[in-house]
């Protein structure tokens, strides 16, 4: 492993030598096609050694493997301009346009990839060194894959601090224990109808993975797990972070959940289970809005995606998902939305986390909500986590760790009220108006006492807020 982060760490020192490359997000969106296509590649060698009727759907022209083309797999093939000329002119347009008539899974993704992704690099040197460094790992072999599997996961973290990369990023600590609360089983559908990176579904898949004793229940595993993923750069990031834990054909569908009718998804779209952080804070720009019934409409994307989930679940189907503040309260049609969650389905807990969870990219109050499909609330469960002792709050290198939700394990089949968790019955909550937002009733209100230079301070960034949620709506109007 120790190897593999040496390797990385070259990669990274290379890309930062090229002009082409500015800033993370950029970095990572070529490194990840790079990478994408040396996996399958590997892959690819594999299945043809198992399946003498197998057939790669890329070209051999454009194959990594250095027995089919010289221009990756060979350390001593072809570099500078005319390399640089190949990717651009030659490897970015075929694989764009592989023939997926066939209906074969595995040349829809190559499309898929590189329809949405581009080459940014500007050195065709530095295009062969980054190659060569990627040559020295072979992803048939199961070592050096999930060591790879295991550095992964801090390359996407980098994307939290990468502008507005950062929405599909969700900390693992919350991803494994949203997944070991829905408890989800093979045999099961489990969705997450915005997989962003592909986070919650690799830690739904390394939970089932524990239960896949036989050949079937490995195959039933690859086809249960869905997602789905509308931006390319996301979309290319968890397609190779399901194939680094052992899913040969990732069940992860590039396209925009909200952009159907609610009335096209019948009994045979519906699944088990959900698992989600559906993007917050986002107005839908694009009229999607109108594929809901017109009591639900709203520009709310968040607010959009519940009505959705709810809609996909089976009877009994159950759902762990992360919401904002913002989608526990107001009138109007959010109002309307949360009383057909409570309607329809169980909303049994609500986990309340603290601001700063998803700092740098998002500052707002999140929630987690535990929901089951197919009779109404009677109470709801609320349980307020704290920070740790001594941490003000979390950031990039302090993030929310793992063991800070065993308390909230152990409390969940024995539930008792306490300074920290509280329940409240569904007559309450509808004398509210559907109002979830609420909070703790054995916590004493904070007082703040601000200088005026504090004041002036929180007001500028008050004014910057509003006035680039003003520039927002009027690109949207457009």
């Amino acid at each position: 492993m120790s190897n593999i982060s040496g390797i990385l760490k070259s990669i990274q020192q290379i890309m930062w030598q090229d002009s082409g490359l500015n800033g993370d997000a950029q970095r990572i969106e070529q490194l990840g096609w790079m990478l994408f296509l040396k996996i399958f590649s590997d892959k690819d060698k594999e299945l043809e050694m198992m399946d003498e009727t197998y057939t790669s759907p890329i070209p051999d022209k454009f194959h990594w493997i250095k027995e089919k083309g010289n221009w990756a797999g060979d350390d001593e093939g072809m570099t500078g301009d005319e390399l640089l000329e190949f990717v651009d002119r030659q490897l970015f347009p075929a694989l764009r346009t592989v023939d997926v008539s066939t209906g074969n899974r595995r040349a829809l993704i190559v499309r898929e990839v590189f329809e949405g992704n581009n080459n940014y690099m500007k050195s065709g040197i530095n295009i062969r060194k980054v190659l060569n460094k990627l040559n020295e790992i072979d992803f048939n072999i199961a070592k050096d894959r999930h060591a790879f599997g295991e550095l992964y996961e801090t390359i996407l973290k980098g994307l939290q601090s990468a502008g507005k990369s950062g929405e599909f990023y969700t900390p693992r600590a919350i991803t494994t224990f949203l997944t070991d609360m829905l408890n989800p089983q093979i045999g099961e559908k489990i969705l997450d109808p915005a997989c962003g990176t592909g986070g919650f579904l690799t830690s739904v898949i390394e939970h089932l993975k524990k239960q896949a004793n036989t050949v079937d229940d490995r195959k039933a595993l690859q086809e249960s797990v869905i997602g789905w993923e509308y931006k390319p750069l996301p979309y290319l990031l968890a397609t190779t972070n399901l194939i680094l834990h052992d899913i040969e054909v990732p069940n992860i569908t590039y396209r925009d959940s909200l952009d159907q009718p609610l009335t096209n998804y019948t009994e045979k779209h519906r699944v088990n289970a959900i698992i989600a952080n559906p993007p917050f804070g986002g107005i839908v720009a694009n009229g999607n809005e109108s594929n809901f019934p017109q009591s639900f409409r709203t520009k709310e994307s968040a607010d959009l995606f519940l009505i959705l989930m709810i809609h996909l679940l089976k009877k009994d189907g159950r759902a762990g998902i992360v919401l904002p503040d913002g989608s526990l309260t107001g009138d109007g049609v959010k109002q309307r939305i949360r009383e057909k969650l409570l309607t329809d389905c169980n909303l049994h807990t609500i986990i309340r986390l603290p601001n700063s969870v998803f700092q740098p990219y998002a500052t707002v109050a999140t929630n987690l909500l535990f929901f089951t499909k197919g009779a109404p609330t009677k109470e709801i469960w609320y349980y307020e986590h704290r920070m740790p002792e001594g941490v003000k709050a979390y950031n990039k290198t302090k993030p929310i760790q793992a063991k800070e939700f065993e308390p909230i394990k152990q409390w969940w089949n024995n539930r008792q009220e306490s300074d920290i968790c509280w329940k409240v019955s569904i007559d309450i909550i509808k004398e509210r108006g559907y109002d979830l937002d609420i909070k703790n009733p054995t916590k004493q209100e904070e007082t703040h006492e601000y200088t005026s230079v504090d004041l002036m301070e929180m007001l500028s960034k008050s004014f910057q807020k509003s006035n680039d949620l003003l520039n927002h709506l009027k690109e949207a109007l457009k």
